[in-house]
């Protein structure tokens, strides 16, 4: 089956997924193969009816409601993707790679691979001549990551490598200043300043993402302290969606607040130190004890062993109806440890 860009042109195909949208405006995810079947209060049909079809099709099911069927965009995706640890926002990863300057052709570092979702908006920005590299400590993320990033790409990204480690230590193996961008997404990114000033070449961008406001601070001070970068800049997006209805016109009763914060700082030449600040600090603006950090502090939420034996599994299962284009096969669930088999390309 065609991969990479021509997966996404051409007409609906088994071993792909398609969203369908009804008339409520309620989505669905599904993986058509030839022997499928959907159902829903709104109707049913056989994956048949829509494969061969073009995209944007609308199905009219036996019970008189319309159906309509797209292939997902990648904002889609990552919200209906099996996840094991929280996904980066579209609204923010979207804020990565402009914010951070993630052109093609970069060499750029991530830290907390999590679920793949960012790693997927970084890869569509460096190309395939560019390299990306993602560090994640836990070896059960890195599979439901890759098994997400491949099936989105339909293989292997060529640009694309995962450690499993420490950032620190997996930064100390690269030469001094050869890495364009490090984009840190951890529960304490200050920890790593020292390495990735070393690995960043002088004008390369640092940008983290953290959940709270005493994260945020840290970060930024620690940046300051460190004396290798410039001044931090920090900002959290917003997403409010409208309402359109003729001249019904006004926002959304819901919105999509706050997710986490960014902070960007770019690397200053070797030798070179930041700009005296003028600015005096406000009273009391600096703690005197040193903090202990936990993921509970942050508000992160554990994540079972059982769930994540769960999502392997599930995405093990969608591989094999990708290459075989069939739901009838029976998989075998992956051990731990074991890594995930994908379909070849």
């Amino acid at each position: 089956m065609p991969g990479g860009p021509a997966r996404r042109r051409g007409p609906l195909r088994a071993g792909e997924r398609v969203q369908l949208t009804d008339s409520k405006g309620r989505l669905h995810t599904i993986l058509l193969t030839h022997d499928g079947y959907f159902q829903s209060h709104r109707g049913s049909f056989r994956h048949s009816e829509l494969i061969g079809r073009p995209d944007g099709t609308v199905l009219t099911t036996a019970s008189g409601h319309q159906l309509l069927a797209l292939r997902p965009l990648l904002s889609d995706y990552v919200l209906s993707m099996p996840r094991g640890a929280a996904v980066v926002y579209p609204k923010d990863a979207g804020q990565i790679v402009q914010m951070g300057d993630i052109f093609p052709g970069a060499r750029v570092v991530e830290a907390g691979v999590g679920s793949g979702a960012l790693s997927m908006s970084l890869l569509s920005a460096v190309g395939e001549r560019g390299s990306l590299l993602s560090v994640e400590r836990r070896e059960d993320f890195a599979d439901i990551a890759r098994g997400n990033v491949e099936s989105w790409f339909s293989g292997p990204h060529p640009a694309w490598e995962v450690r499993v480690g420490d950032l620190a230590d997996v930064l100390d193996t690269l030469a001094p200043g050869s890495v364009d961008r490090i984009v840190l997404d951890m529960l304490a990114p200050w920890e790593n300043l020292d390495a990735v000033a070393r690995a960043l070449a002088p004008g390369g961008v640092v940008i983290a993402y953290v959940a709270t406001t005493t994260q945020l601070s840290r970060f930024a001070e620690d940046a300051r302290s460190a004396e290798s970068f410039t001044e931090p800049q920090a900002w959290e997006a917003m997403v409010r969606t409208w309402h359109l209805e003729g001249l019904s016109v006004r926002p959304d009763h819901r919105m999509i607040g706050h997710t986490g914060f960014l902070v960007t700082a770019r690397r200053l030449a070797p030798g070179s130190t930041p700009p005296q600040r003028t600015r005096r600090p406000a009273k009391g603006a600096y703690p005197t004890a040193e903090e202990e950090w936990s993921p509970e502090d942050v508000g992160e939420r554990a994540i079972s062993d059982k769930k994540v034996r769960r999502v392997r599994r599930d995405i093990h299962r969608r591989a094999t109806m990708e290459q075989t284009g069939m739901a009838s096969q029976q998989v075998e669930a992956p051990r731990p440890g074991d890594p995930l088999s994908h379909p070849e390309v």
